[in-house]
């Protein structure tokens, strides 16, 4: 990496170190000045210019593919790497710069230098002056346990058990890691193309430290979202579902949106909880958090949730903020 020499030289009798503050850098080449000194040392990268994302997560939740998304996104990564190397990593993609300057590291609890002790680690990172990122993917043990069998697989820490029960060992071991993270993925719903998009718009693009916010429909009886930080109800608005003319269609066409929203109270609770979020969000950047989850939930998550979760996140983003809507059950039924 080649670095521009400050000019060392003295200044003229009777010039003040704030004219050699100002002093420019000789050109290489001749030409025109470089930057001047004062100039050179604001431009110096910190630390915290550096962007590090941790990712973690269950054997099965999907880390691979998050490690493959990220580096889509232009991110550096350092697959199944020791905790106990955490700090070292860091502060080689700190001094080596350019693409390194973004870098994910995953972690494997099947790594014999594994720890548990994952607030240690990240501490250590940002007592040196770096603003790490914790990723933890996720799913739901059933749905673990169907990926594992139809790859015919063992849990790696199942040993002459079942997997449910290397499942279970391996929760007990994250448990803390889990705590601690920025952001949440839940994948037991995801396919590797929703899950890869899902990455790429958390890291891609520019401002990644925004917070950002996803919209996301589901249905009541397929469970509630793990990983919201608001849950929405737009089932007392009356079903779509019952007007035969719009049953097989969804929230996102036209004519179910208009007659969702059409409908008394509809539009006071997307404008309440619109003002709600824009009102909170600023806290919660204050905070460090990134992300933020908005879950709105109708019976089967097609028709209600989906046209109230596209409207709230357009007016979100009407109000400058950086929202997505995302639909985890439509096309279920």
């Amino acid at each position: 990496m080649s670095e521009t020499r400050l000019a060392t030289d003295e200044s003229p009798t009777g010039a003040d170190d704030q004219s050699r503050e100002h002093e420019t850098e000789p050109a290489p080449d001749g030409g025109a000045p470089a930057r001047t000194r004062s100039e050179a040392e604001s431009a110096e990268p910190t630390r915290s210019d550096t962007t590090l994302v941790v990712v973690t997560g269950v054997s099965g939740g999907g880390r691979s593919t998050v490690a493959r998304a990220l580096e889509n996104v232009g991110f550096y990564v350092v697959d199944n790497l020791p905790q106990a190397l955490m700090l070292d990593m860091a502060e080689l993609a700190f001094r080596a710069g350019g693409a390194a300057r973004q870098t994910a590291m995953v972690l494997d609890v099947r790594s014999r230098a594994f720890s548990t002790d994952l607030a240690g680690a990240i501490r250590a990172l940002k007592e040196r002056g770096f603003q790490p990122r914790v990723v933890f993917v996720d799913a739901d043990d059933e749905v673990l346990i169907r990926r594992f069998e139809s790859v015919r697989r063992s849990h790696p820490l199942q040993g002459d058990g079942r997997l449910a029960d290397g499942i279970a060992v391996e929760r007990g071991l994250l448990e803390e890691a889990r705590d601690q993270a920025d952001v949440i993925i839940d994948t037991s719903h995801l396919n590797v193309n929703q899950l890869r998009s899902r990455v790429e718009e958390l890291f891609g693009g520019e401002d990644a430290r925004r917070l950002r916010v996803t919209v996301l429909s589901f249905g009541f009886k397929y469970g509630l979202p793990p990983d919201a930080d608001f849950v929405l109800d737009a089932r007392f608005l009356p079903n779509p579902y019952w007007v035969p003319e719009l049953r097989e269609h969804t929230g996102r066409e036209e004519d179910v949106s208009r007659y969702v929203l059409g409908q008394r109270g509809a539009v006071t609770f997307v404008e309440t909880y619109a003002r709600l979020i824009n009102a909170t969000a600023p806290g919660f950047e204050r905070e460090g958090k990134r992300y933020l989850t908005v879950a709105v939930g109708c019976t089967g998550g097609k028709h209600r949730s989906v046209a109230i979760a596209e409207e709230l996140s357009a007016r979100l983003r009407q109000a400058r903020l950086a929202a997505t809507a995302h639909h985890r059950d439509l096309g279920r039924e």
